[in-house]
């Protein structure tokens, strides 16, 4: 690889718009190695409904933090900052380049932005009763409990328990608010990021074909097969689009239909919502997937910043900025 020992290329989009793919086509032309940045991707035996790369596929280029939890595991953000980090730096040493592949937006930006973020651990105990006290008392009087010693983070998380929980459990064991230990920069890499994009209604058609395909490939089945393993239904990963939205059918509270339907109507919501991050990230570089070019131009993008001598520190660098990290 020349010259780039600290080079990045990021492979983001939204959800069906053929990430994988060209992670992996990129990484065939450019001796890479994938860096995954889905969330989903993590856990064991959740394979079909979020489009997990094959094992012939994986075998083909190396593939990094997929398969790394069980299926009742918890990632923290901060814990995946360290592996994604860890993954590429083990990339460079063998000369190869990294690639960051994936649509989950607070994983791409926690690595390509350097965010800080606070390394405490999660207590179930003080969760439990921290949401037991939101229980008893009400979401508002633990919010104002939280904005009596961490403002910004109040102000940040509203009326959302999670984001509440996490900031008081950071003031709890540290004594410092969570907005005191976070901040973005400077960034740690010189990085490509192509943002692959897709026509509306093209986008749509796509997650419909994505949705039908995983069902007839066995995504029920697979479901049921995790909850005959004993995975509870309220983990984070049972939470991902296409298994919390069979878990009523599969109880006898909905037909297939009617899951296939939500599952459909959430995937596109959340596709909004990773658009959102998309037009509101000026570095990335959009890359149509429906131009018959697109592959080559991609191509093309990742030879030029391969040559490109590395530039200084971006202006401001020297003060990090805030950034809500959610980091549970």
């Amino acid at each position: 690889m020349p010259d780039g020992r600290r080079k990045l290329v990021v492979v983001a989009g939204p959800t069906a718009v053929g990430k994988t793919a060209a992670g992996i086509a990129l990484a065939e032309r450019f001796g890479g190695e994938i860096v995954n940045a889905d969330s989903r991707y993590l856990y064991r035996g959740f394979d079909i409904g979020v489009a997990k790369p094959s094992l012939a596929e994986r075998r083909g280029v190396p593939h990094h933090l997929i398969d790394v939890l069980p299926p009742d595991g918890d990632m923290s953000l901060a814990r995946y900052q360290d592996l994604a980090m860890d993954a590429i730096a083990g990339i460079h040493a063998r000369g190869r380049l990294p690639l960051l592949v994936g649509g989950t937006p607070l994983y791409v930006n926690a690595v390509v932005e350097g965010w800080r973020v606070p390394r405490v651990p999660p207590d179930p105990a003080l969760r439990a009763a921290l949401e037991a006290e939101a229980g008893c008392d009400g979401l508002p009087a633990l919010a104002a409990r939280l904005a009596a010693v961490d403002p910004i983070a109040a102000a940040r998380s509203g009326q959302n328990l999670r984001r509440v929980v996490r900031a008081l459990e950071v003031y709890e064991k540290t004594g410092t608010p969570m907005s005191a230990q976070e901040g973005k920069g400077p960034p740690p890499f010189d990085a490509l990021e192509l943002g692959l994009t897709m026509p509306r209604d093209r986008l749509r058609a796509a997650v419909e074909d994505r949705v039908a395909a995983q069902l007839a490939a066995g995504l029920v089945d697979e479901v049921r097969g995790l909850l005959a393993l004993g995975v509870p239904p309220d983990t984070p990963a049972m939470g991902s689009l296409g298994y919390r939205q069979l878990l009523p059918h599969l109880r006898g509270e909905a037909d297939l239909a009617g899951a296939t339907a939500r599952i459909v109507a959430d995937t596109h919501r959340y596709v909004r919502h990773q658009e959102t991050w998309l037009r509101r990230n000026p570095r990335l570089v959009p890359v149509d997937v429906t131009r018959p070019d697109w592959l080559a131009r991609a191509a093309d993008l990742v030879a030029s910043f391969l040559v490109r001598p590395e530039p200084g520190p971006p202006a401001g660098s020297g003060a990090p900025a805030a950034v809500a990290t959610d980091s549970r």
